[in-house]
């Protein structure tokens, strides 16, 4: 069976954007070990998931970002170029190459996804849809990028659960770019 791995990036104090969507407050000028890290976490991925909202930004940038001959190009061609599934109640079609739309129940289509023949899939968000993920127990492995930042308030993705979900940590690391990664496994009852 597939596995489904989050990647975030979260404050110190959970949220993974401020009140009003701000990421002002988050680190970009990775160093090469966190570069090699998500490089590798993405080798084994052969489909990304995503929520409407967040597919509307992420799926034009990194077709964009493919065309720009730079030192992430590599990166940004994996991204365009991987299979995408948007989960969406609201859009009929997708305008975008390499995505198809999931309109169904939101378990039924990830087990039906992790059930399918393939790589691991990952998923990047958006809140709303990562929360629901969350609550329902379909992510497998939690891969947080936690930066030096507190924010107070802002958008959390653990605010649906119902139940504790227990984690078996995996792995800790801190990176010169000041990031923290925190990677857990969920441990199915």
């Amino acid at each position: 069976m597939r596995k489904l791995k989050l990647q975030v990036q979260m404050s110190v104090d959970g949220f993974i954007a401020g009140p009003n969507g701000e990421m002002d407050w988050m680190v970009w000028n990775w160093d090469d070990a966190l570069k090699n890290y998500v490089s590798a976490l993405t080798d084994d991925v052969d489909c990304i998931i995503l929520g409407r909202k967040l597919a509307e930004g992420f799926i034009p940038h990194w077709a964009g970002a493919a065309q720009i001959e730079n030192d992430e190009q590599d990166f940004a061609k994996k991204m365009s170029e991987t299979h995408k599934v948007v989960f969406t109640k609201t859009l009929e079609s997708a305008d975008w190459s390499n995505a198809i739309l999931a309109k169904g129940n939101l378990v039924d289509e990830i087990n039906a996804l992790k059930n399918q023949s393939g790589s691991d899939i990952i998923v990047y968000g958006g809140g709303s849809f990562v929360s629901s993920l969350i609550k329902e127990g379909l992510i497998d492995e939690y891969h947080l990028f936690v930066n030096p930042a507190i924010l107070g308030k802002g958008m959390p993705i653990f605010q649906s659960l119902s139940a504790k979900q227990g984690l078996t940590l995996r792995k800790a690391q801190g990176f010169d770019c000041g990031i923290t990664l925190l990677c857990y496994e969920f441990k199915k009852d």
